[in-house]
């Protein structure tokens, strides 16, 4: 063997032994764990016995209803980031966004030919905080931005535009937006939720001025106004006294 083959056999055997110390490593903190296909360390858990790093979750058909595979991270036991949707056939039919451990920012959703069928979006709350202060924006003006200060009623809401478009086409078939849960109402005002900047009063629905509604006339000044309709003016003694 020459010194060059011995060489490229050296710098072999060292990558291999650097890649097993670090697969060691990662492996020791793991109390149960999984090798994947490509060699790294796969579902595991802690000593704690608390999911960690990377996972694949798979999920059999039930009562009719298809199964699925996910792929993502794990963070003390809760989804962290961006997750992977499959059949178990393959195909890819979602892409999904964690925080906490809730679905949180956009979502999308593809049907088994890879059309994007579903766009969502959603609002995590941070446990540690009691209230989270967000970008609100108007659907019919999409340069108008509220900041809001809202407290969340569950771990996470819908919160932002969602789409269905048509499979095949991609033509949007409806589109609505969502503020903390419920769907808006159109009057810029977030369905109740004051305004950080001072310019929103919290009412759910436009105000309208109501009209000032004239009192109807008495009967017998109907009857008199018809019987001289078109005659000139008619001098009318009131009683009055005086100039």
């Amino acid at each position: 063997m020459n010194e060059k083959a011995v060489s490229n056999l050296r710098i072999i055997m060292i990558s291999i032994a650097a890649l097993f110390f670090f697969w060691m490593n990662g492996a020791a903190q793991c109390k149960e764990f999984i090798i994947g296909v490509k060699g790294d360390t796969l579902n595991c858990k802690d000593m704690g016995n608390k999911k960690q790093g990377r996972w694949t979750n798979r999920v059999d058909e039930i009562r009719g209803e298809p199964g699925y595979e996910e792929e993502g991270e794990y963070k003390n036991d809760k989804k962290e980031g961006t997750w992977r949707v499959y059949t178990l056939q393959g195909d890819l039919i979602g892409i999904e966004n964690y925080r906490w451990g809730h679905k949180h920012g956009p979502q999308q959703y593809f049907n088994t030919m890879g059309d994007l069928i579903r766009e969502e979006n959603w609002l995590a709350q941070n446990p540690d905080k009691p209230t989270e202060t967000v970008e609100v924006y108007d659907i019919n003006d999409p340069k108008k931005v509220y900041l809001v200060e809202v407290k969340l009623e569950a771990s996470t809401v819908m919160h932002g535009i969602w789409k269905v478009y048509e499979p095949g086409t991609g033509k949007l078939l409806q589109k609505q937006n969502y503020i903390f849960g419920k769907l808006d109402d159109g009057t810029g005002t977030a369905n109740g939720v004051i305004k950080k900047d001072g310019t929103g009063d919290g009412t759910t629905s436009v105000e309208k001025k109501e009209e000032k509604k004239e009192k109807p006339k008495p009967k017998e000044v109907v009857e008199y106004e018809k019987k001289n309709s078109g005659k000139k003016k008619v001098k009318v003694r009131t009683g009055e006294t005086g100039g």
